[in-house]
């Protein structure tokens, strides 16, 4: 393993370990339940919008799962507070694109910040779902807060 599958690999075990946005999300807009049938990973993403607009003012999750689906959800609540519910859908997007990648390509840092660490993830295809699980919910549950409006 080179210096940076160690570095990409350190990011996911911290990320599992202390769960940004583990918990309820108070007066949230929407919320989504996926889960992951191959391995048993389950999730929940509510989501709360600024009033009148399509910002994400919040976004929480509860969970139990693998290293890679929990940390996915925590990068996943650094990443979509302050987006638009559009620049979180292209966001979601960019990842799904890489997690399908398996493996090949160089992933824009600049664009997945973080989730270029799940880059390695995407060689495995039983783990794609788990790092996908979060995003996937976060993005109905958007959906769903939008239309409602």
């Amino acid at each position: 393993m080179n210096a940076l599958d160690s570095l990409y690999q350190q990011v996911i075990l911290d990320h599992a370990k202390a769960r940004h946005g583990d918990g309820e999300l108070p007066d949230a807009d929407a919320s989504h339940f996926e889960r992951n049938p191959t391995c048993g990973d389950e999730i929940t993403v509510s989501l709360r919008l600024e009033p009148g607009t399509d910002r994400i003012a919040g976004l929480a999750w509860q969970g139990d799962g693998c290293s890679i689906s929990m940390a996915s959800a925590s990068v996943l609540t650094d990443m979509a507070v302050g987006r638009t519910v559009p620049e979180l859908l292209a966001l979601t997007e960019e990842f799904r694109t890489m997690m399908r990648s398996r493996g090949v390509g160089e992933p824009d840092e600049d664009v997945l910040e973080d989730l270029v660490a799940f880059h390695g993830v995407s060689k495995f295809v039983m783990r794609v779902k788990c790092g996908m699980l979060a995003w996937v919910a976060a993005e109905a549950a958007a959906r769903e807060a939008t239309a409602s409006r």
